[in-house]
């Protein structure tokens, strides 16, 4: 995959891009255990020729024994889908959700991994452009379905094999997304084991944004990062692969190049009986 500029752009640039035509928007509102909250919200009100995208039907599968509690689609099941939804790999692509979520950044990964070179995140989400009081339409989108040819970039994903054996390798670092109190072992919300996988340093995923959920510049990225080494590879993961992904794009936005998600996360890497679990500090 060629190197771009960054992947998040204001409000500015999609209003240009808007009135200028063949730019493809896409709304993944979602909220957990309101199922319908995104569709809601859509329908509310939403960018200009935005299609709606339902996080849940069309970006995860349902959980089995081993790939986590949101487990990726086949790639056949999200290429299918994504041209449904009018998305090809020859038009630009826009992905908002509401504000400073994860929802967003796990559609552009998804985007990033099927050989999209030419998805955005719109920074601040859909708060931030009707905050600034740019356009909103209620139409109901209706996409005019296209071919989406998916290219996996395999060096964007990583399995719970491979995890295990970075467990020896210092070559590689694995990076813990989620909260502090569940990487110390101290809670599980949504889990039944707590804890980490061993030797993962800690990267709190919402400490990428400020507090209005907009991205903090790429220098302000480098230094949340500054004590991983730019040459380091790197496998991301949270409790189900969905909130490691705003921190996939913000290493990317900070110069790092070899960055995997581990789509299946802790809830994946629990699933198997055997596999190490650390506490604590590191």
């Amino acid at each position: 995959m060629s190197a771009k500029a960054s992947a998040i752009v204001n409000g500015d640039w999609v209003e240009a891009r808007l009135e200028k035509g063949g730019l493809t928007v896409l709304d993944v509102r979602f909220a957990p255990g309101k199922p319908d909250y995104g569709r809601t919200s859509y329908e509310q009100g939403h960018l200009p020729g935005a299609v709606f995208v339902d996080f849940k039907k069309d970006l995860t599968a349902p959980a089995q024994k081993h790939g986590g509690r949101s487990p990726l689609p086949s790639i056949k099941q999200l290429a299918d889908t994504l041209g449904q939804l009018g998305v090809s790999r020859d038009r630009l692509v826009v992905v908002y959700d509401d504000e400073g979520d994860p929802a967003s950044a796990r559609l552009w990964w998804i985007l990033s991994y099927l050989g999209h070179e030419k998805v955005y995140v719109l920074d601040g989400g859909f708060k931030a452009w009707e905050r600034e009081g740019r356009p909103l339409s209620t139409e109901l989108t209706e996409p005019e379905p296209a071919v989406f040819v998916p290219e996996p970039q395999e060096d964007w994903l990583a399995d719970q094999e491979e995890v295990k054996a970075a467990l020896d390798q210092d070559r590689v670092t694995l990076i813990d997304s989620r909260d502090l109190a569940q990487y110390l072992g101290e809670e599980a919300p949504f889990d039944p084991v707590a804890g980490h996988i061993p030797g993962a340093k800690h990267y709190f995923w919402k400490d990428g944004r400020d507090e209005q959920g907009r991205w903090k510049a790429a220098d302000a990225q480098k230094q949340r990062f500054a004590d991983l080494p730019l040459d380091q590879e790197l496998i991301v993961y949270c409790g189900s692969g969905i909130s490691a992904c705003p921190n996939v794009l913000a290493l990317k936005e900070a110069g790092y190049k070899n960055v995997k998600l581990y789509s299946g996360s802790w809830s994946d890497w629990i699933s198997y009986q055997g596999n190490p679990i650390a506490t604590g500090e590191e």
